[in-house]
């Protein structure tokens, strides 16, 4: 008879003093056979106070940043099931036995609690028409997506925590775990769950403006590096096109009179044919890389067994 698969709920936190006790009662409540586990991330409230009184183990991980501390999360914990929510009481914790269910049952890599808000203050319209923008994005330049790339309600399986090497520092680190589950063409599913308002006395750590240029730049620095033939080869053409532009009137005045009067320009040209050529071909060296990495990852990733199998 098969095992019961050992669950392990993560809540990384950050000043949730008014809160963590309300999470970890939550999700104990849910799932009742997982052992739930705080990463404080330098509190300077009693968030580590009142997440042991609530029966949590807790963690401490002194490097700033959320992807700090899911990097410190994935390689600290064992299990076959992990469920991660943020420890301010905005996901849902009625959720978590449905979404670990359907991994299992489904046997799928991660399944990712999708957003549905009532409440005007729980989700700002700012972030509302970010997510849709880069999730659009992400659809665009990796030909897949998800409803909701930056929730960070999710279920992994064992293999999937312990192939991914998280790269980020910040926010950013949603977009990096979406990027990882669809350039391994993982097994994912998406499950409807509330999100409500911070409780009084949390504040959001999420700044619009300045994550939301982190998130672009990661989008483009995992494109350039999943993608370096299409990323590359984009910037090759666009300069061969200036290129031809350039070389139109320069070729009729040398058809009609022979000369070639603007011999900056020539050079111009030539210049630009010769760093189109080479980003075509850094773009084919690197592609070769990145399917060395891939499969690397691939290998680390099958060397764990499926959820659900035992």
């Amino acid at each position: 008879m098969a095992s019961q698969p050992r669950i392990a709920v993560l809540l990384p936190c950050y000043n949730e003093e008014a809160a963590i006790e309300r999470t970890v009662a939550g999700f104990r409540a849910a799932l009742p056979d997982a052992t739930i586990y705080v990463f404080d991330n330098n509190s300077s409230d009693r968030t580590i106070e009142r997440a042991l009184a609530a029966g949590a183990v807790v963690r401490i991980e002194k490097q700033q940043g959320k992807g700090n501390v899911v990097r410190r999360m994935f390689a600290d914990v064992d299990a076959d099931v992990y469920l991660m929510a943020d420890g301010d009481l905005t996901y849902d914790p009625a959720a978590a036995a449905a979404m670990v269910a359907m991994l299992l049952a489904d046997q799928l890599d991660m399944v990712v609690g999708t957003r549905k808000h009532e409440a005007a203050e729980a989700y700002r319209g700012g972030h509302v028409l970010g997510n849709r923008i880069f999730t659009g994005l992400l659809a665009g330049l990796f030909g897949r997506s998800f409803t909701d790339i930056f929730s960070g309600y999710r279920a992994f399986s064992r293999r999937f925590v312990k192939s991914f090497p998280v790269l980020s520092v910040g926010f950013e680190i949603e977009t990096e775990m979406s990027v990882h589950a669809l350039e391994l063409r993982m097994p994912i599913g998406e499950i409807e769950t509330v999100y409500a308002a911070r409780p009084e006395g949390s504040t959001s750590k999420l700044s619009t403006y300045r994550d939301g240029w982190r998130i672009l730049k990661t989008i483009v620095t995992l494109y350039r590096i999943e993608r370096p033939v299409l990323f590359f080869g984009s910037i090759g053409l666009g300069l061969l096109l200036v290129g031809v532009i350039l070389a139109i009137p320069l070729i009729s005045t040398y058809l009609a009179t022979g000369l070639v009067p603007r011999l900056p320009t020539a050079i111009l040209i030539t210049g630009l044919g010769i760093v189109a050529t080479l980003c075509l071909f850094a773009g084919l060296i690197l592609d070769t890389v990145t399917r060395g990495r891939r499969e690397i990852r691939r290998l680390a990733y099958l060397a764990h067994r499926a959820p659900g199998n035992g």
